[in-house]
């Protein structure tokens, strides 16, 4: 039974209603995927890889087109979504060094990177707690040897480690029993069913699947579906395609199992991804580039909510929003002030709710570091060489500007005509872009963002 047909799982899912209402404070799910890019679902549209309860969860509430991720590499990520800080505030700018790459190609020399989130953070899993929630992380934590420092009741499988080393048993570096042939994927979800069966509300997951992060390892009993189906638009790979699916039929589990004990009308569902996806395994144009670019394919990941008594139903927005904003979201729906912290981000509710259609506000992306390429051929960065060079982005309103501080270089696209990258208009639209450098300088200086000068004895171009 646990390899039901998706489309089954969808209509015993969605087809009916919950049995009572509580008035109780909401229990909040935030799905977090690894590595899921922004046109890797269907209701993205995607031909090739198919995510009927993913679909659904999109019809149950409200899908922003312009959702961004907080960095374009998993652990900065993370550190933003738990903080609701801007990377200069932790300091956590990549995974491992930030000198990655040949150091005869780094004309500077970047700033060192913080590999594991200070306790000094308060996260919001933490304000959760001590307001009267239960508390599960399952998956993917990437921040600090374990989460239950972090204000969560549970862990499940979550450690310092990025990845797993295998998908199936013997999991290796993931700290979890499975029987002799289950699927990381499906060995979390059970351990997750198991903790919503137990649980009394108000609770709080976060599940933040390995997957569908490398090593890409297939569902076996997938994967001749996907070889036989016809590509698109860059979509190819059969094995990532199973993983995905797989994926998926765990959230309908999930979902099924929230509307089995009667809570799924009381319970905000949040779906995004830590990064855009992994260019070479999947593509998705127009989006230029993937995961550790700052271009489109690097940061812009699926993004929704769903809150049957709040939240728009059935709807898209084209706000650009950002992870940080789920810090201040989160707990406005849960009833508690968070007025005091500083935040980075921006209550969402009320465009959600359809009181507000738009915020007036810039988000910026801070990563003075380097990020090799992982395939030199082919790629759709700006030099063969790196993903990402030390630099800064912000966008406001249609614009979008890059800027790197290795020579000063600066990039502007308007992503209303130009959402692939394509067409600089640094040098046409001077004014717009000196308008911009000067939110992103004064940016620089509000959060004491470093910025790398000192040059590098041995670059050799």
């Amino acid at each position: 039974m646990r390899f039901l047909c998706s489309i089954v799982l969808v209509a015993s899912i969605f087809c009916n209603s919950d049995s009572s209402k509580s008035k109780s404070k909401p229990n909040i799910i935030l799905i977090n995927i690894d590595d899921m890019g922004w046109k890797d679902t269907g209701y993205q549209g995607s031909e090739y890889y198919e995510t009927p309860n993913i679909d659904n969860l999109a019809k149950l509430g409200m899908s922003f087109t312009n959702g961004y991720a907080a960095s374009s590499n998993c652990a900065p990520s993370r550190a933003c979504l738990m903080t609701g800080k801007w990377a200069p505030r932790h300091e956590i700018y990549t995974v491992g060094s930030s000198e990655r790459g040949s150091h005869r190609d780094r004309k500077l020399i970047p700033i060192k990177n913080t590999k594991t989130l200070g306790k000094n953070h308060k996260v919001f899993p933490e304000i959760l707690k001590s307001n009267g929630y239960e508390t599960c992380h399952a998956g993917k934590w990437h921040l600090s040897n374990n989460p239950l420092s972090f204000g969560f009741d549970k862990n499940i499988g979550g450690g310092h480690n990025g990845r797993p080393k295998s998908y199936y048993p013997p999991y290796k570096n993931i700290n979890i029993e499975g029987n002799s042939k289950e699927h990381l994927t499906d060995v979390i979800m059970s351990k997750v069913l198991n903790f919503v069966d137990s649980v009394k509300s108000p609770f709080f997951l976060y599940y933040a699947p390995y997957a569908v992060h490398t090593p890409i390892t297939p569902v076996k009993n997938l994967l001749n579906k996907y070889k036989a189906k016809q590509k698109s638009n860059g979509q190819n790979n059969a094995e990532y395609a199973s993983m995905i699916e797989n994926l998926d039929r765990n959230i309908g589990l999930l979902i099924l199992k929230l509307r089995n004990k009667g809570i799924l009308n009381n319970t905000i569902i949040i779906l995004t991804s830590d990064n855009g996806g992994l260019y070479g395994i999947t593509k998705q144009p127009p989006l230029r580039a993937g995961k550790g670019s700052y271009y489109e394919g690097g940061i812009r990941v699926p993004f929704l909510f769903v809150y049957k008594s709040k939240i728009q139903t059935n709807s898209k927005n084209n706000t650009p929003i950002t992870q940080l904003d789920l810090f201040p979201t989160i707990l406005n729906y849960a009833g508690i002030d968070y007025s005091n912290l500083n935040l980075d981000g921006d209550n969402l509710s009320s465009i959600l709710e359809g009181n507000t259609q738009t915020f007036n506000r810039s988000l910026y992306w801070h990563f003075p570091i380097y990020l090799q390429a992982y395939n030199k051929d082919q790629n759709e960065n700006r030099d063969p060489l790196f993903r990402t060079r030390p630099g800064s982005v912000i966008r406001y309103g249609d614009y979008k500007l890059h800027y790197y501080f290795e020579n000063n270089e600066v990039e502007l696209y308007n992503l209303s005509n130009d959402i692939g990258e394509k067409k600089n208009l640094a040098f046409n639209k001077v004014k717009k872009k000196e308008e911009m450098l000067t939110l992103l300088k004064n940016w620089w200086q509000k959060t004491k963002a470093p910025i790398p000068t000192e040059l590098n004895p041995h670059y050799t171009h």
